[in-house]
């Protein structure tokens, strides 16, 4: 199971279950995909086809809802265990 937790600018972020713990986000499009830490700082992790205008825009979504992101991800690793 992997919630969508946003759509935005054609990029849907979203989170996998039973995945490492430290705070993460999905990015996708097409067949593209990135990986961005949300903490300490907003950092990508891992880029699969997105260029450096993309991530840049990517980042900037990320920013804006770092917050967002941070409690909805808290939310859901708290139900991996019913996953």
């Amino acid at each position: 199971m992997s919630p969508k937790f946003k759509q935005e600018n054609g990029f849907t972020f979203k989170i996998y279950s039973n995945e490492e713990e430290r705070m993460h986000i999905h990015v996708t499009r097409a067949d593209n995909e990135a990986k961005f830490w949300l903490e300490p700082n907003v950092e990508l992790a891992c880029n699969y086809g997105f260029n450096e205008k993309e991530i840049n825009k990517i980042i900037d979504i990320i920013t804006k809802y770092g917050d967002e992101f941070k409690q909805k991800f808290k939310a859901h690793i708290g139900k991996r265990i019913d996953d």
